[in-house]
């Protein structure tokens, strides 16, 4: 496996290249041009400036996280052609460039949901945190405030304001998407994609919805091992793939995450590794990623993803908000460098006790 951290680019990051090289096991690093709106094209020149501001650090670009997929792709409407045609564009100066790995949703609106971005946990660390009781009482028109106020200054993934602004018109567009309808969007944009990804060697890696079931009543389709196999069997590609997102998957205590590793054994492209912690029905936190401090036994986790072969990239996902950095909720450095360690010291003892 190669582990890496997620990077958001020089004036996006409060973190910066020369910290995250000495993370002595960090290889890579996970980035995207956070400036990009849904559906614009991204150009080789704007590619290449990217690996090179990663290189000169130190360090490979390992894979993009995320080209985000416009709204007239995932709703059907009438120009979502066009929105392809940018896309495949975009994978083919991706492949021109030698990149390989573009994880990527398909959640409707929002791409992640929390109701806390700065919960206290008893340690006096803070972390990112959901009640669905708290959710209900929230109008999703307003949610974008709520959201931003907490970001630390932020711009957040799947947040942006542009796209917020037009939150409502989003909801109206949605309203007659059920998940049928969503699924059949998904292999539309994934057979005409595939031809080029196969063409550059590039793995699509979707990310699960997260939490794992609807969200005001938005359409989620990428939720447990059924769908996840569905998906695969409807576009058989081997570069039509899944990133293993624990947390995501985990936010529902039913998913056997040991399981589905098994189950996508060969599809599975790209891993984020969080721990949980479950308080009750529709209710998590985030936590260390020590198996421990959560719902989620990370080192049985780990070792499904050494015995299916997995050899691709991987990184910690969102870290706790420790010793009074101020960073992106979730993407600060320290926790998420202890995470690193933490599954490099697992991989390597799985690997050595297995030979």
């Amino acid at each position: 496996m190669k582990m890496t951290m997620r990077y958001y680019g020089k004036g996006y990051d409060s973190i910066t290249l020369e910290q995250l090289r000495q993370i002595r096991y960090v290889e890579g690093l996970i980035s995207t041009l956070y400036y990009k709106q849904p559906g614009e094209l991204w150009t080789r020149e704007e590619i290449r400036a990217l690996k090179k501001e990663i290189e000169d650090g130190g360090l490979e670009l390992s894979g993009i996280e995320s080209v985000n997929i416009h709204d007239a792709i995932k709703i059907g409407s009438p120009e979502r052609d066009m929105y392809i045609e940018n896309y495949i564009k975009t994978l083919e100066n991706l492949g021109e460039e030698g990149i390989d790995l573009v994880c990527y949703n398909f959640m409707p609106v929002f791409d992640w949901t929390r109701s806390d971005l700065a919960k206290p946990r008893p340690d006096g660390s803070t972390v990112l945190a959901y009640d669905q009781s708290e959710i209900d009482k929230i109008d999703p028109e307003n949610i974008f405030e709520n959201i931003d106020k907490n970001s630390n200054g932020f711009v957040l993934p799947g947040w942006e304001p542009e796209r917020m602004a037009r939150i409502k018109e989003l909801f109206e567009a949605y309203a007659d998407v059920d998940e049928e309808k969503l699924f059949a969007n998904l292999v539309y944009f994934l057979k005409a994609i595939m031809p080029t990804c196969e063409k550059y060697g590039i793995k699509m890696a979707i990310h699960p919805d997260d939490p794992a079931w609807s969200v005001f009543g938005l359409s989620r389709i990428i939720t447990n091992k059924e769908n996840l196999l569905r998906m695969l069997e409807a576009v058989p590609s081997v570069y039509n793939g899944v990133t293993l997102c624990t947390g995501s998957l985990g936010s529902n205590p039913d998913n056997d995450i040991v399981g589905i590793i098994h189950a996508l054994k060969g599809r599975i492209h790209f891993a984020h590794i969080r721990n949980i912690k479950h308080t009750a029905p529709g209710k998590f936190e985030e936590a260390a990623h020590l198996s421990a401090d959560g719902s989620l036994d990370i080192m049985q986790i780990v070792k499904a993803l050494y015995e299916v072969g997995f050899d691709g990239v991987i990184r910690p996902d969102h870290g706790r908000a420790l010793w009074g950095e101020k960073a992106m909720p979730g993407y600060g450095l320290y926790d998420r460098a202890l995470g690193a360690a933490y599954l490099c010291g697992l991989w390597e003892m799985i690997d050595k006790l297995s030979k």
